[in-house]
């Protein structure tokens, strides 16, 4: 069912990897199992997708896990039928949701119903052991199970680490959704003239994502000339002028589940840049060169940090949040800042072979008009980083 768009991807073998990759950091820790309700770990894990965006605000679905047992998918009203064919789900139950829109006075009632059914489950698939980990959950969930003596564990670092490593299939899979990306991308750069607006322009992208199968756009950041610096504004009713920079960052979840993460920068109405737009791109484009050529198997996060985060001085303060970061169904672990911000924001790690990373590049002058916003997705392979993202750059601006 989750088929929306024709694949070649082996379906059935994606799905025996990934699972297989979750219960690996489950007994490496000795745990039980685990209790997903996040729906990008759900269907990282089992390849079920129900209302995705809805089920992330609303806990109405999840999924249990024995480390050496079944997979029980517990999902909303009478949706069985979405994923009864998925051949790594043994069992599809009604899921007993707490949440208070639904439940109202009942929620207490309710999570202690749901906690009884995880415990009945782990005395009959996980013997003795009582450690359970959780990636999300509503405090009367957690309170609910720890009453009944079930530890809880970090279950977001068992999945962001079972989803750092890549096979080829899942870098196929990955694959499609950057190429449907990339239509996305041609089709914006053919209607991208002067008098158009931000909004318009980003609606492009969602409806070519969506009629190739695609799902949803994780932000709205798409936005020109004065709006760009500094970034992270989200594209409004701005009319784009000619002449103006419109920097953007696809951040689109594809065909299959799987993020899409580039960003490009764009000259409206044609013509030479300024000499300032110039030098902004000339900086973004050596520094994504120059950071995708130094990654390779073994690095550092802190080396890689001390090794790519040059600047010119008056752009230090607009720079981007991190320097590169994992990719696969979203953002993903690691994420890397720059040097000045590793002890604050990072931890130690090593980047692995068959990992997929997004290098980015912000470029605006504190005080300026605008910024120049680049990011490339690689695969790291035991040689180096190689492209998935094809799409072209401005360097005739260089």
């Amino acid at each position: 069912m989750t088929a929306f768009h024709a694949t070649r991807v082996d379906k059935r073998a994606l799905r025996a990897w990934r699972l297989e990759r979750v219960r690996e950091q489950l007994r490496q820790r000795d745990l039980a199992g685990i209790l997903l309700y996040d729906p990008l770990n759900i269907r990282y894990a089992t390849d079920t997708s129900n209302m995705q965006v809805w089920t992330m605000h609303n806990h109405v679905r999840y999924a249990f896990i024995a480390t050496d047992g079944p997979v029980i998918l517990f999902d909303y009203h009478a949706t069985r039928h979405l994923s009864e064919d998925i051949e790594v789900v043994d069992d599809i139950r009604p899921a007993v949701s707490y949440y208070y829109f639904g439940a109202g006075h009942h929620a207490e009632a309710r999570a202690a119903k749901f906690a009884a059914g995880i415990d009945e489950l782990m005395r009959e698939h996980c013997g003795r052991n009582r450690r359970l980990a959780v990636d999300k959950i509503e405090p009367l969930g957690l309170f609910a199970l720890q009453k009944l003596g079930i530890g809880i564990h970090n279950g977001q670092e068992v999945m962001e680490l079972a989803r750092y490593v890549k096979n080829g299939v899942e870098i196929q899979a990955m694959q499609e959704s950057i190429d449907a990306c990339e239509i996305a991308m041609r089709r914006m750069k053919e209607v991208f003239e002067p008098d158009i607006t931000e909004n318009y322009l980003w609606s492009v992208m969602n409806q070519v994502n969506a009629e190739l199968g695609g799902e949803w756009v994780e932000t709205r950041l798409l936005t020109s000339g004065p709006r760009t610096n500094p970034w992270f504004r989200e594209c409004s009713d701005r009319v784009i002028e000619r002449g103006d920079i419109m920097s953007f960052d696809t951040d689109l979840v594809g065909p299959g589940g799987y993020c899409c993460d580039i960003s490009r920068s764009w000259l409206c109405g044609g013509g030479k840049p300024s000499d300032e737009q110039r030098w902004l791109y000339q900086v973004a484009r050596e520094q994504i060169e120059n950071n995708i050529a130094m990654l390779k198997p073994g690095m550092s996060f802190r080396e890689i940090a001390e090794l790519g985060s040059a600047l010119p001085e008056d752009c230090v303060g607009n720079r981007y949040s991190v320097l590169m970061h994992g990719v696969g169904l979203c953002d993903e672990y690691p994420s890397i800042p720059y040097e000045i911000d590793y002890d604050e924001l990072s931890y130690d790690g090593i980047v692995e072979a068959n990992t997929v990373m997004c290098v980015e590049s912000l470029i605006g002058r504190v005080g300026g008009r605008e910024c120049m916003k680049l990011e490339e997705q690689v695969l790291i392979t035991e040689t180096g980083a190689k492209r998935l993202s094809t799409f072209e750059y401005e360097d005739h601006w260089l």
